[in-house]
């Protein structure tokens, strides 16, 4: 097939236009980034208190080529001032490097004498070679005097000798700034106090302005508390700042039994087949009244075990009552020692446990016989013996 003249110019004309953005794209490479100059704050605009002085983190950049950046204040309210600081001194100017960032802290301060208000500001960044403007903006407001409030969802708790109290407190801070708070508590010796706070431990935290957190506080006795109140309190403090609150820990009587011979022996004497009674002293140690006490046992195998009252309808705290043990082994029991235990068990749930040591003899009768038997076993002996030892 022949190339016709309109087929080759086409073709010339398609390589001559895909070739131009080439020849662009070089020509651009070869051109130096023009210098440039960046200005930036993380937080430009903010709510400060009306004589409240605020230093701002400004950032500078180049691109291009390092430059000496002068700092001004562009705009500037009246009643206001204006200071760069870096390295510790006041300057006017920074060195800026292509690739890399460079701090410097404005610090803007009022004469105390201007209303609640938005002010605006500009900063300017100049060098010989670029420029960048950063505006900002600050509102003043009358700030919250600092305060604490300190809260309970229940004050006041009920519990055993031996309960953990755990109070739960609201602690706030009313103010606007962030503050350290201190705890601290006074409770009765037998108690110890702890403040914990999601969990943890603590003695001391800190809490930002008008924010409210939770505190767990704990009241462990350390002995069985007798029944009565007791009063704990609470103290939040930081600086000149304080907070406390009074809370409550009502424990409740609780009866408590023992049970042991009247001489405070655990042992006896039974004999084998017939009933033995053993007295028993049933005492309540506790700080409130043991109502409907009951008695059960564990003995061996065909023991049998009752006792007499069946049932204390009521026994007052410090006091003391006799119930009577009937316990009979089995006629075939062999003498030696056993094991009764008995319970005491009270309707509010105070219960106890002994184990006595039975000794089982058996009947003297069955002693004589058997030496009886003995001896004439020997006598039949001695005869036979004398009688065919003569022949």
């Amino acid at each position: 097939m022949r190339t016709t003249f309109k087929q080759i110019f086409a073709l010339m004309f398609l390589f001559i236009l895909s070739a131009v953005p080439l020849g662009q794209a070089l020509a651009q490479e070869d051109v130096p980034t023009p210098p440039a100059l960046f200005l930036s704050t993380q937080y430009p605009a903010q709510v400060i208190g009306v004589d409240e002085a605020i230093t701002l983190k400004l950032e500078l950049e180049a691109e291009g080529e390092p430059q000496i950046v002068r700092l001004s204040m562009d705009k500037l309210p009246d009643g206001w001032t204006a200071t760069f600081r870096g390295g510790g001194r006041i300057i006017e100017s920074v060195y800026v490097k292509p690739g890399t960032t460079a701090r410097v802290d404005l610090k803007l301060e009022n004469n105390g004498d201007l209303p609640a208000d938005t002010y605006d500001f500009v900063v300017v960044a100049r060098s010989d070679a670029a420029s960048a403007k950063l505006p900002i903006q600050l509102t003043t407001e009358e700030k919250l005097p600092p305060s604490l409030t300190l809260t309970a969802d229940l004050p006041t708790l009920k519990g055993s000798p031996n309960t953990t109290f755990r109070y739960n407190l609201t602690l706030k801070n009313e103010g606007d700034e962030e503050i350290t708070v201190n705890l601290q508590g006074e409770a009765p010796d037998i108690f110890l106090l702890t403040f914990k706070l999601t969990g943890q431990e603590v003695t001391s935290f800190p809490i930002g302005g008008g924010e409210s957190k939770r505190i767990t506080v704990e009241a462990k006795p350390l002995v069985d508390a007798e029944a009565g109140t007791y009063p704990i309190r609470v103290e939040a403090t930081s600086e000149a700042l304080q907070a406390s609150i009074d809370l409550e820990a009502e424990v409740a009587g609780q009866a408590r039994l023992s049970v042991a011979g009247l001489d405070g022996r655990l042992s006896g004497q039974a004999n084998a087949g017939k009933a033995t009674s053993i007295k028993l002293l049933v005492r309540n140690p506790g700080s409130a009244e043991a109502r409907g006490i009951t008695f059960s046992s564990t003995e061996p195998n065909g023991w049998e075990v009752s006792f007499d009252p069946e049932e204390i309808v009521s026994l007052p705290a410090g006091e003391y009552a006799e119930v009577t043990m009937n316990i009979t082994p089995p006629k075939d029991a062999v003498a030696g020692d056993y094991i009764v235990t008995v319970r005491a068990r009270s309707a509010d749930k105070a219960n106890t446990s002994a184990d006595f040591r039975i000794t089982v003899t058996t009947s003297t009768l069955w002693g004589v016989v058997g030496i009886a038997l003995i001896a004439i076993a020997v006598a039949v002996v001695m005869l036979a013996v004398a009688r065919f030892g003569r022949r």
